[in-house]
């Protein structure tokens, strides 16, 4: 009856510590900009966070950033490493950015059977607009060479043509 009992109760235990129910999130936010790279002009969303609890090996976050130009969501999957204890999500490149207006993003931390760890729901909102950026590079290559489309005989122009939203 005692083994039983023991046998019992660790398996209970066990049972227990296998669900996540009721334990704390494992990714807090701790950031959310958007970033604006004059000298290549494009924009991208830019989340981080840091690890509070430790994750399954194999576990992924997936971000899914609202597009600002429209159409479908921007999405974006990583995997969480557990030795790392900051998690940076940088979305692919963006347009349209409006300023004053927040755009939604939705992280979620997965298991590496696929379930549902933890879900943020957040916004993010510019204070600029992207019609600030250059339409073009201004440079190109890994030396950071003048870009030829903007640098017309290697002669800045008077006045820098700055991008549009094409919707």
């Amino acid at each position: 009856m005692r083994k039983t009992m023991i046998f019992a109760l660790l398996a209970a235990a066990a049972i227990a510590g296998c669900q996540r129910d009721s334990g704390p999130d494992p990714l807090k936010l701790t950031g959310k900009m958007f970033v604006f790279n004059y000298r290549l002009a494009y924009a991208t969303y830019m989340i981080t966070l840091n690890r509070t609890e430790p994750v399954p090996d194999g576990s992924t976050v997936v971000a899914t950033f609202e597009n600002p130009a429209g159409g479908n969501p921007l999405r974006l999957e990583r995997k969480l490493f557990p030795k790392l204890d900051k998690v940076v999500l940088e979305s692919p490149d963006i347009t349209c950015v409006k300023k004053q207006r927040p755009y939604a993003v939705t992280i979620e931390v997965k298991g590496p059977d696929g379930a549902s760890l933890q879900k943020l729901e957040t916004t993010v909102t510019s204070d600029i607009d992207q019609d600030v950026m250059p339409a073009k590079a201004l440079v190109e290559g890994p030396a950071y060479d003048k870009n030829p489309e903007v640098f017309k005989n290697g002669k800045a122009p008077v006045r820098f043509e700055t991008a549009a939203c094409p919707t």
